[in-house]
C-alpha cells in the first residue's frame, strides 16, 4: 500500500464517523443538549483532521505531478 492509499483510507474512515457524530449531534439536540454539544465538538475536532489530510494529499499528489 503506497502513502496515497494509506492517507485516502484514514479521509475515508474520518467521513464516515464524522458524518455519524453529526448524526448523533442532530439526533440528541432535542433530548440532551449536553451531548449535542459533545457530539459536535468530536466532529469539528474530526473536520479538522479531515482538512489537514486533504491538504497533505493535494500536496503529495503535486509534488508526483
Amino acid at each position: 500500500m503506497n502513502r496515497f492509499d494509506a492517507i485516502k483510507l484514514q479521509q475515508d474512515k474520518l467521513y464516515r464517523d464524522y458524518k455519524s457524530l453529526v448524526e448523533q449531534a442532530y439526533n440528541f439536540r432535542q433530548t440532551d443538549s449536553a451531548l449535542s454539544d459533545i457530539s459536535e465538538y468530536r466532529a469539528i475536532k474530526l473536520l479538522n483532521k479531515l482538512n489537514r489530510l486533504k491538504y497533505l494529499y493535494r500536496e503529495q499528489k503535486q509534488s508526483i505531478i
